[in-house]
């Protein structure tokens, strides 16, 4: 199957392992990978901004980008939701088979056991846009459980959200990072050595003040998790 990976901006600019992961993990299931030379934004800042003249033009271009492919991989729910769920508003048309990168995976490889080894204890946050928009519901959670060596505990209050938002995290950033430190209290009651989510974006921010407090946890996207094999380590 010949798919297009759309990275995003976050992910391009600061966490570009992330896309070689997906790109190994697909592979790994026999799928053609192709990068888009011409993807830029999806527009979705200056969405929810209320700059929506702005972002018509970049939906019109990440249509243009990924036009004839089977299949759109989008290791994003934030992303994902504002192509399928906020481009008709702009009068843009999105693509079929635009897909976050576990519904891809589930839905359309059919596939839960992906070969990977992760020998380590891991929590799983939920993303707002990928519990609350996509519903890709357990699908991440079914994933992680089939990951040999890792062991997999809930996360208390994974539904709440982190407080980043994007542009929220900017203009209330006392709210924020309330409710960062009450998703930190979360994470360490897990005692995990690695807080995975689908978005880099609320990973940076949780991230963030896991480092700061020196609490040794990491944070890993599922797509470095799910590409990782035992030869690797």
């Amino acid at each position: 199957m010949r798919v297009a990976l759309f990275l995003t901006c976050v992910n391009d600019m600061l966490f570009p392992e992330t896309g070689k992961a997906v790109v190994r993990l697909l592979e790994r299931l026999g799928c053609e990978v192709d990068f888009p030379p011409d993807q830029t934004c999806c527009g979705q800042m200056h969405f929810n901004t209320g700059y929506r003249d702005d972002a018509r033009p970049m939906a019109k271009g990440f249509v243009s980008a990924v036009g004839g492919y089977e299949a759109v991989v989008v290791p994003s729910g934030s992303c994902a939701a504002m192509v399928r769920e906020w481009y008709p508003s702009l009068g843009v048309t999105p693509p079929g088979g635009v897909f976050e990168l576990s519904e891809f995976i589930v839905d359309v490889l059919g596939v839960t056991d992906v070969g990977a080894y992760f020998p380590h204890t891991v929590t799983y946050h939920p993303t707002c846009h990928s519990l609350r928009s996509l519903k890709v519901g357990s699908r991440p959670l079914d994933l992680l459980s089939q990951v040999r060596g890792l062991t997999l505990v809930p996360l208390g209050g994974a539904e709440e959200c982190c407080g980043f938002g994007g542009t929220f995290s900017l203009k209330n950033p006392s709210v924020s990072a309330a409710m960062c430190s009450d998703k930190v209290r979360s994470v360490l009651d897990t005692e995990a050595e690695v807080l995975c989510a689908a978005d880099n974006s609320c990973l940076m921010h949780i991230g963030g003040a896991l480092s700061r407090q020196r609490t040794g946890v990491r944070v890993m996207h599922l797509a470095e998790i799910l590409a990782s094999t035992e030869a690797e380590r």
